[in-house]
Protein backbone atom coordinates (compact mmCIF):
# COMPACT_ATOMS: atom_id res chain seq x y z
CA UNK A 1 0.00 0.00 0.00
CA UNK A 2 1.42 3.37 -1.03
CA UNK A 3 1.93 6.08 1.54
CA UNK A 4 -0.91 8.65 1.39
CA UNK A 5 -0.01 11.94 -0.25
CA UNK A 6 -2.26 14.29 1.74
CA UNK A 7 -1.41 15.15 5.34
CA UNK A 8 -3.55 16.89 7.96
CA UNK A 9 -2.76 20.60 8.15
CA UNK A 10 -2.92 20.24 11.94
CA UNK A 11 -1.87 16.83 13.32
CA UNK A 12 -3.01 17.64 16.89
CA UNK A 13 -5.56 14.93 17.73
CA UNK A 14 -4.89 14.72 21.48
CA UNK A 15 -7.88 14.20 23.75
CA UNK A 16 -6.61 16.76 26.23
CA UNK A 17 -5.25 19.31 26.09
CA UNK A 18 -6.94 19.42 22.70
CA UNK A 19 -6.26 21.26 19.46
CA UNK A 20 -6.44 25.04 19.63
CA UNK A 21 -9.14 26.72 17.60
CA UNK A 22 -8.40 27.23 13.90
CA UNK A 23 -6.15 30.23 13.34
CA UNK A 24 -5.02 30.48 16.96
CA UNK A 25 -1.69 32.21 17.66
CA UNK A 26 -0.02 33.52 20.80
CA UNK A 27 -1.05 37.02 19.75
CA UNK A 28 -4.60 36.04 20.77
CA UNK A 29 -3.46 36.39 24.38
CA UNK A 30 -1.96 39.87 24.00
CA UNK A 31 -4.60 41.43 26.27
CA UNK A 32 -4.03 39.05 29.19
CA UNK A 33 -3.93 40.80 32.56
CA UNK A 34 -0.53 39.50 33.57
CA UNK A 35 1.04 40.71 36.80
CA UNK A 36 -2.38 41.72 38.14
CA UNK A 37 -4.26 40.43 41.15
CA UNK A 38 -7.16 38.25 40.08
CA UNK A 39 -9.20 40.06 42.75
CA UNK A 40 -8.71 43.49 41.18
CA UNK A 41 -11.73 44.85 39.34
CA UNK A 42 -10.55 44.43 35.75
CA UNK A 43 -9.11 40.88 36.08
CA UNK A 44 -12.15 39.78 38.09
CA UNK A 45 -14.34 41.10 35.29
CA UNK A 46 -12.46 38.82 32.88
CA UNK A 47 -13.18 35.83 35.12
CA UNK A 48 -16.84 36.82 35.33
CA UNK A 49 -16.92 37.10 31.53
CA UNK A 50 -15.78 33.47 31.21
CA UNK A 51 -18.68 32.46 33.47
CA UNK A 52 -21.32 34.60 31.76
CA UNK A 53 -20.32 33.76 28.18
CA UNK A 54 -20.07 30.05 28.99
CA UNK A 55 -23.58 30.07 30.46
CA UNK A 56 -24.93 31.93 27.44
CA UNK A 57 -23.37 29.60 24.84
CA UNK A 58 -24.44 26.46 26.71
CA UNK A 59 -27.99 27.72 27.27
CA UNK A 60 -27.67 27.19 31.02
CA UNK A 61 -30.78 28.22 33.00
CA UNK A 62 -30.53 31.60 34.70
CA UNK A 63 -31.04 30.13 38.18
CA UNK A 64 -27.98 27.86 37.89
CA UNK A 65 -24.65 28.90 39.40
CA UNK A 66 -21.41 28.48 37.45
CA UNK A 67 -17.98 28.90 38.96
CA UNK A 68 -14.31 28.54 38.03
CA UNK A 69 -12.58 26.05 40.33
CA UNK A 70 -9.09 24.53 40.69
CA UNK A 71 -7.66 21.36 39.15
CA UNK A 72 -9.54 21.02 35.89
CA UNK A 73 -12.60 18.76 35.57
CA UNK A 74 -11.15 16.37 38.14
CA UNK A 75 -11.10 19.14 40.73
CA UNK A 76 -14.67 20.13 39.87
CA UNK A 77 -16.17 16.64 40.09
CA UNK A 78 -14.21 15.79 43.25
CA UNK A 79 -15.40 19.05 44.82
CA UNK A 80 -18.99 18.09 44.02
CA UNK A 81 -18.67 14.55 45.34
CA UNK A 82 -16.90 15.49 48.57
CA UNK A 83 -19.36 18.33 49.25
CA UNK A 84 -22.67 16.72 48.25
CA UNK A 85 -22.54 12.95 48.70
CA UNK A 86 -23.50 11.19 51.90
CA UNK A 87 -27.10 11.89 52.93
CA UNK A 88 -28.64 9.22 50.68
CA UNK A 89 -27.64 6.14 48.68
CA UNK A 90 -25.36 6.44 45.65
CA UNK A 91 -25.41 4.88 42.19
CA UNK A 92 -22.33 5.27 39.99
CA UNK A 93 -22.39 4.59 36.25
CA UNK A 94 -19.02 3.30 35.05
CA UNK A 95 -18.42 2.48 31.39
CA UNK A 96 -14.88 3.81 31.05
CA UNK A 97 -11.91 4.78 33.20
CA UNK A 98 -13.20 8.05 34.67
CA UNK A 99 -16.50 6.57 35.83
CA UNK A 100 -14.44 3.84 37.47
CA UNK A 101 -12.22 6.48 39.08
CA UNK A 102 -15.20 8.31 40.59
CA UNK A 103 -16.59 4.99 41.89
CA UNK A 104 -13.23 4.17 43.43
CA UNK A 105 -12.98 7.58 45.13
CA UNK A 106 -16.50 7.29 46.54
CA UNK A 107 -15.88 3.82 47.92
CA UNK A 108 -12.20 3.99 48.90
CA UNK A 109 -11.64 7.64 49.81
CA UNK A 110 -15.03 8.90 50.99
CA UNK A 111 -15.75 5.35 52.23
CA UNK A 112 -19.38 5.57 51.22
CA UNK A 113 -21.27 2.48 50.05
CA UNK A 114 -22.19 2.73 46.39
CA UNK A 115 -23.89 0.57 43.81
CA UNK A 116 -21.78 0.60 40.65
CA UNK A 117 -23.50 -0.10 37.33
CA UNK A 118 -20.75 -1.20 34.96
CA UNK A 119 -20.38 -1.90 31.27
CA UNK A 120 -17.30 -2.88 29.25
CA UNK A 121 -15.58 -0.38 26.96
CA UNK A 122 -17.79 0.20 23.94
CA UNK A 123 -21.14 -0.18 25.71
CA UNK A 124 -23.41 1.44 28.28
CA UNK A 125 -24.84 -0.31 31.35
CA UNK A 126 -28.57 -0.87 31.79
CA UNK A 127 -29.63 2.71 32.49
CA UNK A 128 -33.16 1.56 33.37
CA UNK A 129 -31.64 0.00 36.49
CA UNK A 130 -30.63 3.39 37.94
CA UNK A 131 -32.43 4.18 41.19
CA UNK A 132 -33.33 7.87 41.25
CA UNK A 133 -34.14 7.83 44.96
CA UNK A 134 -30.33 7.83 45.21
CA UNK A 135 -27.67 10.32 44.10
CA UNK A 136 -26.27 9.29 40.72
CA UNK A 137 -22.72 10.05 39.52
CA UNK A 138 -21.92 9.52 35.83
CA UNK A 139 -19.98 10.71 32.82
CA UNK A 140 -22.03 12.02 29.91
CA UNK A 141 -19.34 11.16 27.37
CA UNK A 142 -16.69 8.49 27.81
CA UNK A 143 -13.46 10.30 27.00
CA UNK A 144 -11.55 7.01 27.05
CA UNK A 145 -14.16 4.72 25.46
CA UNK A 146 -15.82 6.78 22.73
CA UNK A 147 -19.31 6.10 24.14
CA UNK A 148 -21.82 8.82 25.06
CA UNK A 149 -25.32 9.12 26.38
CA UNK A 150 -27.75 9.26 23.46
CA UNK A 151 -30.33 11.23 25.41
CA UNK A 152 -31.74 11.98 28.85
CA UNK A 153 -34.95 9.93 28.95
CA UNK A 154 -33.32 7.59 31.47
CA UNK A 155 -32.97 10.44 34.01
CA UNK A 156 -36.12 10.78 36.14
CA UNK A 157 -37.61 14.30 35.99
CA UNK A 158 -39.05 13.78 39.48
CA UNK A 159 -35.84 12.33 40.93
CA UNK A 160 -35.22 12.49 44.64
CA UNK A 161 -31.44 12.23 44.36
CA UNK A 162 -29.03 14.52 42.54
CA UNK A 163 -27.82 13.88 38.99
CA UNK A 164 -24.07 14.61 39.17
CA UNK A 165 -22.63 14.68 35.65
CA UNK A 166 -19.00 14.78 34.54
CA UNK A 167 -19.38 16.42 31.12
CA UNK A 168 -15.78 17.35 30.45
CA UNK A 169 -15.62 16.00 26.89
CA UNK A 170 -19.30 16.69 26.17
CA UNK A 171 -19.77 20.35 27.10
CA UNK A 172 -19.80 22.60 24.00
CA UNK A 173 -20.09 19.59 21.63
CA UNK A 174 -23.35 17.98 22.79
CA UNK A 175 -26.72 19.13 24.05
CA UNK A 176 -26.85 18.87 27.84
CA UNK A 177 -30.37 18.43 29.32
CA UNK A 178 -30.19 21.00 32.09
CA UNK A 179 -33.65 20.14 33.41
CA UNK A 180 -32.47 16.55 34.07
CA UNK A 181 -29.14 17.46 35.69
CA UNK A 182 -28.12 18.97 39.02
CA UNK A 183 -24.32 19.21 38.87
CA UNK A 184 -22.31 19.52 35.66
CA UNK A 185 -18.52 19.77 35.42
CA UNK A 186 -16.03 20.31 32.62
CA UNK A 187 -12.66 21.91 31.88
CA UNK A 188 -11.31 24.43 29.41
CA UNK A 189 -8.93 21.98 27.77
CA UNK A 190 -11.42 19.90 25.79
CA UNK A 191 -13.93 21.10 23.18
CA UNK A 192 -12.80 24.75 23.09
CA UNK A 193 -9.09 23.85 23.11
CA UNK A 194 -8.28 25.88 26.22
CA UNK A 195 -5.36 25.45 28.57
CA UNK A 196 -5.39 22.99 31.45
CA UNK A 197 -5.73 23.19 35.27
CA UNK A 198 -9.01 25.12 35.49
CA UNK A 199 -12.39 23.47 36.00
CA UNK A 200 -15.97 24.65 35.73
CA UNK A 201 -18.63 23.68 38.27
CA UNK A 202 -22.31 24.24 37.48
CA UNK A 203 -24.95 23.83 40.21
CA UNK A 204 -28.73 23.66 39.93
CA UNK A 205 -30.97 25.14 42.63
CA UNK A 206 -31.46 21.59 43.98
CA UNK A 207 -27.68 21.16 44.33
CA UNK A 208 -27.39 24.52 46.11
CA UNK A 209 -30.16 23.49 48.50
CA UNK A 210 -28.24 20.30 49.32
CA UNK A 211 -25.05 22.26 49.97
CA UNK A 212 -26.84 24.60 52.35
CA UNK A 213 -28.69 21.88 54.25
CA UNK A 214 -26.04 19.16 54.52
CA UNK A 215 -22.65 19.15 56.22
CA UNK A 216 -20.34 16.24 55.34
CA UNK A 217 -18.97 14.15 58.19
CA UNK A 218 -15.42 14.50 56.85
CA UNK A 219 -13.16 17.57 56.79
CA UNK A 220 -13.03 19.53 53.55
CA UNK A 221 -9.82 21.18 52.34
CA UNK A 222 -10.08 24.88 51.56
CA UNK A 223 -10.17 24.40 47.80
CA UNK A 224 -13.29 22.19 48.16
CA UNK A 225 -15.32 24.51 50.39
CA UNK A 226 -18.40 25.92 48.68
CA UNK A 227 -20.25 27.14 51.78
CA UNK A 228 -19.54 29.31 54.80
CA UNK A 229 -21.80 29.35 57.83
CA UNK A 230 -24.24 27.07 56.05
CA UNK A 231 -24.66 29.43 53.08
CA UNK A 232 -23.31 29.17 49.54
CA UNK A 233 -20.23 31.30 48.94
CA UNK A 234 -21.79 33.32 46.12
CA UNK A 235 -18.52 35.04 45.22
CA UNK A 236 -17.17 31.80 43.70
CA UNK A 237 -19.88 32.08 41.06
CA UNK A 238 -19.14 35.74 40.34
CA UNK A 239 -15.46 35.33 39.45
CA UNK A 240 -14.04 35.41 42.98
CA UNK A 241 -12.08 32.17 42.63
CA UNK A 242 -11.06 30.01 45.60
CA UNK A 243 -7.40 30.06 44.60
CA UNK A 244 -5.27 32.06 42.18
CA UNK A 245 -6.09 31.36 38.52
CA UNK A 246 -3.79 31.89 35.56
CA UNK A 247 -4.88 35.11 33.89
CA UNK A 248 -3.09 33.91 30.76
CA UNK A 249 -5.35 30.85 30.71
CA UNK A 250 -8.36 33.07 31.40
CA UNK A 251 -7.56 35.15 28.33
CA UNK A 252 -7.19 31.97 26.28
CA UNK A 253 -10.58 30.74 27.55
CA UNK A 254 -12.15 34.03 26.47
CA UNK A 255 -10.54 33.66 23.05
CA UNK A 256 -12.06 30.19 22.74
CA UNK A 257 -15.47 31.45 23.76
CA UNK A 258 -15.28 34.30 21.24
CA UNK A 259 -14.43 31.78 18.53
CA UNK A 260 -17.35 29.60 19.63
CA UNK A 261 -19.68 32.57 19.25
CA UNK A 262 -18.23 33.27 15.79
CA UNK A 263 -19.06 29.77 14.49
CA UNK A 264 -22.69 29.94 15.60
CA UNK A 265 -22.55 29.17 19.29
CA UNK A 266 -23.57 25.77 20.55
CA UNK A 267 -25.36 24.65 17.34
CA UNK A 268 -22.26 25.52 15.32
CA UNK A 269 -19.94 23.72 17.73
CA UNK A 270 -22.13 20.61 17.72
CA UNK A 271 -22.28 20.62 13.93
CA UNK A 272 -18.49 20.76 13.66
CA UNK A 273 -18.01 17.84 16.06
CA UNK A 274 -20.75 15.76 14.46
CA UNK A 275 -19.19 16.33 11.03
CA UNK A 276 -15.95 14.84 12.35
CA UNK A 277 -17.73 11.74 13.63
CA UNK A 278 -19.60 11.42 10.33
CA UNK A 279 -16.30 11.45 8.42
CA UNK A 280 -14.98 8.59 10.54
CA UNK A 281 -18.25 6.65 10.17
CA UNK A 282 -18.11 6.98 6.36
CA UNK A 283 -14.51 5.75 6.31
CA UNK A 284 -15.27 2.73 8.52
CA UNK A 285 -18.19 1.76 6.30
CA UNK A 286 -16.12 2.16 3.15
CA UNK A 287 -12.96 0.24 4.09
CA UNK A 288 -13.89 -2.27 6.78
CA UNK A 289 -10.45 -2.74 8.37
CA UNK A 290 -11.26 -0.57 11.41
CA UNK A 291 -14.25 -0.37 13.75
CA UNK A 292 -15.54 1.99 16.44
CA UNK A 293 -15.18 0.81 20.02
CA UNK A 294 -18.73 2.07 20.58
CA UNK A 295 -20.91 -0.81 19.43
CA UNK A 296 -24.13 1.18 19.03
CA UNK A 297 -23.91 3.98 16.47
CA UNK A 298 -26.45 6.00 18.47
CA UNK A 299 -24.02 6.13 21.41
CA UNK A 300 -20.83 6.99 19.52
CA UNK A 301 -19.00 10.04 20.81
CA UNK A 302 -18.41 12.91 18.41
CA UNK A 303 -15.42 14.12 20.44
CA UNK A 304 -13.43 11.14 21.76
CA UNK A 305 -13.66 8.94 18.67
CA UNK A 306 -12.13 5.56 19.56
CA UNK A 307 -11.33 3.11 16.77
CA UNK A 308 -9.72 -0.34 16.73
CA UNK A 309 -8.39 -2.58 13.94
CA UNK A 310 -10.95 -5.08 12.67
CA UNK A 311 -8.94 -7.18 10.18
CA UNK A 312 -8.90 -10.99 10.55
CA UNK A 313 -5.13 -11.09 11.07
CA UNK A 314 -5.36 -8.53 13.90
CA UNK A 315 -8.33 -10.26 15.53
CA UNK A 316 -6.37 -13.54 15.55
CA UNK A 317 -3.69 -12.03 17.82
CA UNK A 318 -3.79 -12.23 21.60
CA UNK A 319 -4.49 -9.11 23.65
CA UNK A 320 -0.81 -8.35 24.34
CA UNK A 321 0.07 -8.52 20.65
CA UNK A 322 -2.93 -6.35 19.74
CA UNK A 323 -1.86 -3.74 22.29
CA UNK A 324 1.69 -3.75 20.90
CA UNK A 325 0.40 -3.32 17.34
CA UNK A 326 -1.85 -0.35 18.14
CA UNK A 327 0.93 1.35 20.09
CA UNK A 328 3.27 0.92 17.13
CA UNK A 329 0.61 2.29 14.78
CA UNK A 330 0.28 5.39 16.99
CA UNK A 331 4.05 5.79 17.07
CA UNK A 332 4.29 5.45 13.29
CA UNK A 333 1.60 8.07 12.76
CA UNK A 334 3.46 10.41 15.10
CA UNK A 335 6.81 9.81 13.39
CA UNK A 336 5.16 10.68 10.08
CA UNK A 337 3.81 13.89 11.61
CA UNK A 338 0.19 13.10 10.74
CA UNK A 339 -1.29 12.35 14.19
CA UNK A 340 0.13 13.38 17.53
CA UNK A 341 -1.01 11.70 20.76
CA UNK A 342 -3.53 9.40 19.09
CA UNK A 343 -2.83 6.25 21.12
CA UNK A 344 -5.78 4.74 22.94
CA UNK A 345 -6.13 5.35 26.67
CA UNK A 346 -3.95 3.07 28.78
CA UNK A 347 -6.92 1.25 30.37
CA UNK A 348 -8.88 0.92 27.12
CA UNK A 349 -8.83 -2.08 24.77
CA UNK A 350 -6.14 -1.87 22.02
CA UNK A 351 -7.26 1.14 20.00
CA UNK A 352 -6.56 4.64 18.74
CA UNK A 353 -8.31 7.74 20.03
CA UNK A 354 -8.91 10.56 17.57
CA UNK A 355 -10.17 13.79 19.08
CA UNK A 356 -13.05 15.14 17.01
CA UNK A 357 -14.06 18.16 19.06
CA UNK A 358 -15.14 21.42 17.50
CA UNK A 359 -11.63 22.89 17.13
CA UNK A 360 -10.61 20.02 14.82
CA UNK A 361 -11.23 20.62 11.12
CA UNK A 362 -13.11 17.85 9.31
CA UNK A 363 -10.63 18.13 6.43
CA UNK A 364 -7.86 17.13 8.85
CA UNK A 365 -9.84 14.09 10.01
CA UNK A 366 -10.43 13.08 6.40
CA UNK A 367 -6.73 13.51 5.59
CA UNK A 368 -5.71 11.40 8.58
CA UNK A 369 -7.88 8.34 7.98
CA UNK A 370 -6.00 6.87 4.98
CA UNK A 371 -2.86 7.04 7.11
CA UNK A 372 -4.47 4.68 9.62
CA UNK A 373 -5.00 2.11 6.86
CA UNK A 374 -1.41 2.58 5.67
CA UNK A 375 0.07 2.31 9.17
CA UNK A 376 -1.90 -0.85 9.97
CA UNK A 377 -0.75 -2.41 6.69
CA UNK A 378 2.86 -1.72 7.70
CA UNK A 379 2.26 -3.70 10.91
CA UNK A 380 0.91 -6.69 8.99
Amino acid sequence: MDKPRIRPANPAFSSGPCAKRPGWTLEALAGAMLGRSHRAAAPKARLKAVIDRSKAILGMPADWRLGIVPASDTGAIEMAMWSLLGPRGIDVIAFESFGEAWANDIEKQLRLPARVLRAPYGALPDLAAVDWSRDVVFTWNGTTSGVRMAGADWIAPDREGLAICDATSAAFAMELPWDRLDVVTWSWQKVLGGEAAHGMLALSPRAVARLESYKPAWPLPKIFRLTSGGKLIEGIFQGDTINTPSMLCVEDALDGLAWAESVGGLPGLIARSEANLAAVARWITAQGSWRCLAEDAANRSCTAICVAPATPWFNALDAAAQAAITKRVASLLESEGVALDAAGYRDAPPSLRIWGGATVETADIEALLPWLDWALEQMR
